[in-house]
Protein backbone atom coordinates (compact mmCIF):
# COMPACT_ATOMS: atom_id res chain seq x y z
CA UNK A 1 0.00 0.00 0.00
CA UNK A 2 2.45 2.27 0.59
CA UNK A 3 6.24 2.87 -0.77
CA UNK A 4 8.69 2.34 1.12
CA UNK A 5 10.22 6.40 0.21
CA UNK A 6 6.65 7.26 1.99
CA UNK A 7 7.48 8.21 5.71
CA UNK A 8 3.66 10.32 6.30
CA UNK A 9 0.57 9.31 4.15
CA UNK A 10 -2.85 10.36 5.07
CA UNK A 11 -5.97 8.93 3.46
CA UNK A 12 -9.27 10.81 3.99
CA UNK A 13 -8.50 11.85 7.13
CA UNK A 14 -11.45 13.64 8.64
CA UNK A 15 -11.23 15.45 12.39
CA UNK A 16 -14.37 16.70 14.07
CA UNK A 17 -14.50 18.02 17.59
CA UNK A 18 -17.30 18.16 19.60
CA UNK A 19 -18.37 21.09 21.64
CA UNK A 20 -21.36 19.38 23.72
CA UNK A 21 -24.08 17.18 22.42
CA UNK A 22 -24.86 19.09 19.31
CA UNK A 23 -21.82 21.42 18.27
CA UNK A 24 -19.30 19.86 16.19
CA UNK A 25 -16.24 21.79 14.73
CA UNK A 26 -14.80 20.07 11.62
CA UNK A 27 -11.14 20.85 11.61
CA UNK A 28 -9.78 18.83 9.28
CA UNK A 29 -12.24 17.79 6.02
CA UNK A 30 -10.53 14.46 3.77
CA UNK A 31 -7.22 15.09 3.98
CA UNK A 32 -5.14 13.30 1.76
CA UNK A 33 -1.58 13.89 1.67
CA UNK A 34 2.13 12.11 0.91
CA UNK A 35 5.36 12.98 2.42
CA UNK A 36 8.41 10.96 1.34
CA UNK A 37 11.18 10.25 2.91
CA UNK A 38 14.02 13.04 3.08
CA UNK A 39 11.62 16.15 2.29
CA UNK A 40 11.43 19.22 3.88
CA UNK A 41 7.89 20.32 3.75
CA UNK A 42 5.95 23.73 4.82
CA UNK A 43 2.45 23.62 5.89
CA UNK A 44 0.84 27.10 5.38
CA UNK A 45 -2.80 28.08 6.14
CA UNK A 46 -5.00 31.03 7.79
CA UNK A 47 -5.84 30.92 11.35
CA UNK A 48 -8.36 28.30 11.88
CA UNK A 49 -7.32 26.03 8.32
CA UNK A 50 -6.72 23.01 10.26
CA UNK A 51 -2.73 22.97 10.21
CA UNK A 52 -1.81 22.44 13.71
CA UNK A 53 -4.41 20.13 13.75
CA UNK A 54 -2.76 18.18 11.11
CA UNK A 55 0.60 18.19 12.89
CA UNK A 56 -0.73 17.09 15.77
CA UNK A 57 -2.14 13.88 13.95
CA UNK A 58 1.18 14.02 12.19
CA UNK A 59 3.14 13.56 15.33
CA UNK A 60 0.60 10.86 16.70
CA UNK A 61 0.03 13.50 19.22
CA UNK A 62 -3.98 12.94 18.41
CA UNK A 63 -5.86 10.62 16.46
CA UNK A 64 -8.43 11.16 13.05
CA UNK A 65 -11.87 11.18 14.00
CA UNK A 66 -12.52 8.56 10.57
CA UNK A 67 -9.56 7.97 7.67
CA UNK A 68 -6.16 6.43 7.52
CA UNK A 69 -2.65 7.65 8.70
CA UNK A 70 0.41 5.73 7.98
CA UNK A 71 3.65 6.60 9.09
CA UNK A 72 6.57 4.66 8.46
CA UNK A 73 4.38 2.49 6.83
CA UNK A 74 2.35 1.58 9.82
CA UNK A 75 -1.65 2.78 10.46
CA UNK A 76 -1.49 4.41 13.87
CA UNK A 77 -4.77 5.72 13.56
CA UNK A 78 -6.18 3.56 16.11
CA UNK A 79 -3.08 2.81 18.21
CA UNK A 80 -3.12 2.70 21.84
CA UNK A 81 -1.71 5.56 24.01
CA UNK A 82 1.10 3.46 25.04
CA UNK A 83 2.14 2.42 21.16
CA UNK A 84 1.70 6.31 20.52
CA UNK A 85 3.90 7.20 22.87
CA UNK A 86 6.93 4.71 21.62
CA UNK A 87 6.23 5.80 18.35
CA UNK A 88 6.45 10.05 18.90
CA UNK A 89 10.05 8.38 20.87
CA UNK A 90 11.65 6.48 18.49
CA UNK A 91 10.09 8.21 15.27
CA UNK A 92 9.53 11.52 15.63
CA UNK A 93 11.02 15.07 16.90
CA UNK A 94 9.18 17.91 17.83
CA UNK A 95 10.07 21.45 17.79
CA UNK A 96 7.28 24.10 19.15
CA UNK A 97 7.08 27.96 18.27
CA UNK A 98 7.12 27.87 22.42
CA UNK A 99 10.76 26.76 23.41
CA UNK A 100 9.14 24.30 26.73
CA UNK A 101 12.43 24.00 28.54
CA UNK A 102 12.52 23.48 32.04
CA UNK A 103 13.63 26.63 33.90
CA UNK A 104 15.98 24.83 36.04
CA UNK A 105 18.05 22.62 34.17
CA UNK A 106 21.25 23.34 32.04
CA UNK A 107 20.75 22.86 27.78
CA UNK A 108 22.63 19.19 28.89
CA UNK A 109 19.88 18.58 31.08
CA UNK A 110 17.25 19.14 28.24
CA UNK A 111 18.60 17.45 26.06
CA UNK A 112 19.15 14.50 27.89
CA UNK A 113 15.38 14.04 29.31
CA UNK A 114 13.68 11.84 25.86
CA UNK A 115 16.54 9.75 26.40
CA UNK A 116 15.80 9.36 30.26
CA UNK A 117 12.54 8.43 29.36
CA UNK A 118 13.06 6.35 26.54
CA UNK A 119 15.25 4.19 29.04
CA UNK A 120 18.22 1.85 28.24
CA UNK A 121 20.70 4.50 28.25
CA UNK A 122 23.33 4.70 31.03
CA UNK A 123 24.20 7.82 31.96
CA UNK A 124 27.89 8.46 29.92
CA UNK A 125 26.01 7.49 26.84
CA UNK A 126 22.84 10.13 27.76
CA UNK A 127 25.64 12.65 28.25
CA UNK A 128 27.72 11.69 24.86
CA UNK A 129 24.23 11.81 23.03
CA UNK A 130 23.23 14.64 24.66
CA UNK A 131 26.53 16.79 24.15
CA UNK A 132 26.66 15.27 20.01
CA UNK A 133 23.30 16.90 19.57
CA UNK A 134 23.91 19.98 20.80
CA UNK A 135 27.25 20.44 18.86
CA UNK A 136 25.02 19.21 15.72
CA UNK A 137 23.12 22.88 16.72
CA UNK A 138 26.16 24.99 17.39
CA UNK A 139 26.11 24.89 21.49
CA UNK A 140 28.85 23.26 22.03
CA UNK A 141 30.19 25.55 24.27
CA UNK A 142 26.46 26.56 26.61
CA UNK A 143 26.03 22.80 28.00
CA UNK A 144 25.81 24.13 31.03
CA UNK A 145 24.17 27.50 30.64
CA UNK A 146 20.30 27.05 31.50
CA UNK A 147 17.57 29.49 29.60
CA UNK A 148 17.68 32.45 31.18
CA UNK A 149 20.77 32.46 30.45
CA UNK A 150 20.30 32.00 26.66
CA UNK A 151 19.00 34.45 23.93
CA UNK A 152 16.10 33.16 21.98
CA UNK A 153 17.84 31.36 19.34
CA UNK A 154 20.33 29.55 21.33
CA UNK A 155 16.74 28.27 23.38
CA UNK A 156 15.04 27.18 20.03
CA UNK A 157 18.41 25.20 19.30
CA UNK A 158 18.43 24.02 22.67
CA UNK A 159 14.95 22.62 21.37
CA UNK A 160 16.19 21.20 18.38
CA UNK A 161 19.19 19.43 19.98
CA UNK A 162 16.31 17.52 21.86
CA UNK A 163 14.50 16.82 19.29
CA UNK A 164 17.49 15.00 17.67
CA UNK A 165 18.59 13.38 20.76
CA UNK A 166 17.01 10.05 19.91
CA UNK A 167 17.63 9.95 16.23
CA UNK A 168 14.69 10.20 15.12
CA UNK A 169 13.37 10.36 11.29
CA UNK A 170 10.88 13.31 11.13
CA UNK A 171 11.30 16.61 13.06
CA UNK A 172 7.61 17.82 13.14
CA UNK A 173 8.12 22.20 13.76
CA UNK A 174 5.11 24.15 14.68
CA UNK A 175 5.91 28.11 14.12
CA UNK A 176 9.82 27.08 14.83
CA UNK A 177 10.73 30.87 14.22
CA UNK A 178 7.58 32.31 15.74
CA UNK A 179 9.33 34.07 18.97
CA UNK A 180 12.72 35.09 17.65
CA UNK A 181 13.80 37.98 15.70
CA UNK A 182 14.71 37.53 11.94
CA UNK A 183 18.40 36.60 12.30
CA UNK A 184 17.68 33.48 14.81
CA UNK A 185 14.91 33.29 12.36
CA UNK A 186 17.79 32.46 10.43
CA UNK A 187 19.99 30.54 12.60
CA UNK A 188 17.03 28.35 12.95
CA UNK A 189 16.20 27.55 9.35
CA UNK A 190 19.70 26.90 8.49
CA UNK A 191 20.05 24.33 10.80
CA UNK A 192 17.04 22.38 9.23
CA UNK A 193 18.14 22.67 5.83
CA UNK A 194 21.13 21.00 7.25
CA UNK A 195 19.62 18.10 8.63
CA UNK A 196 17.50 17.44 5.64
CA UNK A 197 20.35 17.97 3.31
CA UNK A 198 23.51 16.19 5.35
CA UNK A 199 21.74 14.03 7.53
CA UNK A 200 18.56 12.96 5.42
CA UNK A 201 16.29 13.88 7.84
CA UNK A 202 12.26 14.44 6.88
CA UNK A 203 11.10 18.55 8.23
CA UNK A 204 7.79 19.29 8.08
CA UNK A 205 7.03 23.20 9.17
CA UNK A 206 3.79 24.61 10.27
CA UNK A 207 4.33 28.27 9.73
CA UNK A 208 2.25 31.63 8.62
CA UNK A 209 4.89 33.44 7.12
CA UNK A 210 5.43 32.99 3.56
CA UNK A 211 9.44 33.67 3.66
CA UNK A 212 9.81 30.94 5.62
CA UNK A 213 8.05 28.63 3.65
CA UNK A 214 10.60 29.45 0.76
CA UNK A 215 13.15 27.97 2.55
CA UNK A 216 11.33 24.58 1.99
CA UNK A 217 10.97 22.26 -1.30
CA UNK A 218 7.33 22.26 -1.09
CA UNK A 219 4.15 24.14 0.25
CA UNK A 220 1.11 22.59 0.98
CA UNK A 221 -1.64 25.04 1.70
CA UNK A 222 -4.50 24.27 3.94
CA UNK A 223 -8.10 25.98 3.95
CA UNK A 224 -11.38 25.38 5.69
CA UNK A 225 -9.72 21.72 6.75
CA UNK A 226 -8.70 20.97 3.47
CA UNK A 227 -5.57 21.65 0.81
CA UNK A 228 -6.26 23.72 -1.39
CA UNK A 229 -2.76 23.92 -2.99
CA UNK A 230 0.78 21.34 -2.94
CA UNK A 231 3.57 22.34 -4.87
CA UNK A 232 7.00 22.16 -5.53
CA UNK A 233 9.37 24.94 -4.35
CA UNK A 234 11.51 25.86 -7.93
CA UNK A 235 14.18 27.42 -6.30
CA UNK A 236 14.52 27.04 -2.61
CA UNK A 237 15.77 30.28 -0.66
CA UNK A 238 19.12 29.31 1.42
CA UNK A 239 19.09 30.73 5.00
CA UNK A 240 22.93 32.26 5.50
CA UNK A 241 22.99 32.51 9.46
CA UNK A 242 25.06 35.59 9.24
CA UNK A 243 22.24 37.49 7.80
CA UNK A 244 18.76 38.36 8.58
CA UNK A 245 15.85 36.25 7.13
CA UNK A 246 13.33 38.57 6.02
CA UNK A 247 12.29 41.90 7.78
CA UNK A 248 8.85 42.35 9.55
Amino acid sequence: MNAPEVVIELQDVVKIYRLGREVTIPALQGVNLRIRRGEMVAIMGPSGSGKSTLMNIMGALDQPTSGAYYLEGQNVARLGDRELARIRNQHIGFVFQSFNLLPRLTALEQVELPLIYAGGHSRRERRRQAEHALAMVGLADRLHHRPNELSGGQQQRVAIARALVNRPSIILADEPTGNLDSRSGAEVMHIFQRLNRDHGITVVIVTHEPEIALHTRRIVRLQDGRIISDEPVPEPKIADPSRALYTR
